[in-house]
């Protein structure tokens, strides 16, 4: 006699489908961050711009991170994300302000993204997403605040001399806190 099969099925989704739709449109929304990141880093390696290209390489992996953020969440509560295509990210800049200015624009985008998924979250009484969310919320605020200080720091680079300092010293620039604030117990 053959043994019975063991069918194992997700749960139901308790998650409303408003909130599905909006944490599947970050999630790309996401990975479309990544994907430009790593752009903008080749186009800084090519004009041996090699510290804004490790830079945007790492702000890559933490837009992966993000993503995957999304995707935990959405399938320890039994629904699988969405992966769309993503769009080809815009590669032809002429200068490193362009680029700057491309990343801040990102940020900005995705700050949009992540304040309409709590939004709709908010709106369901989706208490588990609206906690996911105020962690990306917290991030942007960061985001959104390093991206405004690169944009700030090039602009001010007006000679080869200073851009090159730039260049060499931008990860530290743009990580090191002004203010350290105690993590709260």
């Amino acid at each position: 006699m053959a043994a019975p099969i063991l069918r194992i099925t997700m749960p139901k989704s308790k998650i409303p489908q408003k909130v599905v739709e909006e944490l599947n449109r970050q999630f790309n929304q996401e990975l479309a961050a990544a994907h430009s990141y790593l752009t903008l880093s080749v186009w800084c390696d090519v004009r041996n711009l090699k510290g804004f290209g490790k830079y945007f390489v790492k702000q890559a992996g933490e837009e992966r991170g993000h993503a995957e953020r999304i995707i935990k969440h959405l399938t320890d509560r039994g629904i699988t994300p969405e992966v769309t295509a993503l769009p080809a990210p815009k590669q032809d800049f002429k200068t490193l302000l362009e680029v700057a200015l491309q990343a801040q624009s990102q940020e900005h985008a995705n700050t949009i993204g992540i304040h309409a998924a709590y939004d709709a979250a908010l709106a369901a009484k989706d208490f588990p997403a609206q906690v996911l969310l105020h962690w990306f919320i917290n991030e942007q605020v960061e985001e959104e605040d390093w991206s405004a200080e690169m944009v700030e720091r090039v602009q001010a680079a007006t000679c080869a001399g200073s851009a090159s300092d730039l260049d060499r010293h931008i990860e530290r620039y743009l990580e090191e806190e002004v203010r350290e604030v105690p993590e709260s117990d």
